[in-house]
């Protein structure tokens, strides 16, 4: 079965990074890459219908150009424009077309939160049928080096299992942050440090066996490392973001973004790196 990509092109400069990695991941997976622009729906007709032509136009100069650039070939591309809400139309058409995912941009407001929410990017991440890859990053960088924050979640597996099929070829490092209880009051007594690091191996012990389980049902098995860190979640996470930026982070998300996804919102207004996020339905 074919594969096809999405790409939302907003024509700005920021945008370029995420047209030039959704043409090189088209070529590389052999996926066809259907290009949208959303139109403003409330423009006269007469300007839509020029302002459509002129759209694909710079759509398609922007494909040669970054084509050159990247020395990449040229994939099998459909560009098209249509009128409506951002949002609301990429979800759509995600639907229609049975996109295998949805390519677009990095939030331009870095540093700031709580405009997240409500960006397009962030309201994609809510409904997309399928994973939202959020570009930062140049197209040049190789997606050699993949985080994945791992728990024992549906979520969570169901994201693990969509990085091993999409990038077999990668070193994975699947992160668990664990926070015990009573380690603050009784953190420094040998009893409890025996149990407290029985735990902690009771829990790679199971990490270990449910990564296994999920390789066991693909041919190509990635390099891995499972990496269990001490404690809260988005700090562990954000730490080692800082600490050693991987070249993509597989995250998945339970949420609805805005509500109970602080995580997703951190992330997506400090990227350190490009973000494939997946929910499990």
């Amino acid at each position: 079965m074919s594969q096809t990509l999405l790409f939302a092109s907003d024509l700005s400069a920021e945008n370029r990074a995420a047209f030039a990695r959704a043409i090189r991941l088209a070529v590389e997976s052999g996926a066809r890459l259907d290009v949208i622009h959303v139109l403003d729906p409330y423009l006269p007709r007469r300007v839509l219908h020029d302002l459509e032509e002129a759209v694909v136009e710079d759509i398609r100069a922007t494909l040669v150009d970054i084509r050159e650039d990247y020395a990449l070939p040229e994939p099998q591309c459909l560009i098209q424009t249509m009128a409506g809400a951002p949002y609301a139309e990429i979800i759509r058409e995600a639907h229609e077309r049975d996109a295998d995912m949805i390519i677009l941009g990095a939030h331009r407001k870095r540093g700031q939160p709580d405009l997240v929410a409500g960006t397009t990017l962030a309201r994609v991440l809510r409904s997309a049928p399928c994973p939202v890859l959020s570009v930062s990053h140049l197209a040049t960088q190789e997606w050699q080096d993949i985080l994945v924050p791992v728990d024992f979640s549906l979520t969570s597996r169901h994201t693990l299992r969509e990085t091993l099929k999409r990038f077999p070829g990668a070193r994975l490092t699947l992160l668990h942050a664990w926070d015990i209880p009573g380690e603050r009051e009784l953190g420094s007594d040998s009893d409890y440090a025996r149990w407290r690091d029985r735990e902690v191996e009771r829990l790679r012990t199971q990490l270990e066996r449910e990564t296994e389980q999920l390789m066991s049902e693909l041919d190509d098995v990635p390099e891995l490392e499972l990496v269990l860190e001490q404690g809260e979640p988005l700090e562990v996470l954000m730490t080692r973001l800082r600490r050693q930026p991987p070249d993509l982070l597989a995250l998945g998300s339970r949420g609805q973004l805005g509500r109970h996804s602080q995580i997703t919102e951190r992330l997506l207004a400090e990227p350190h790196c490009d973000i494939m996020l997946c929910r499990a339905w």
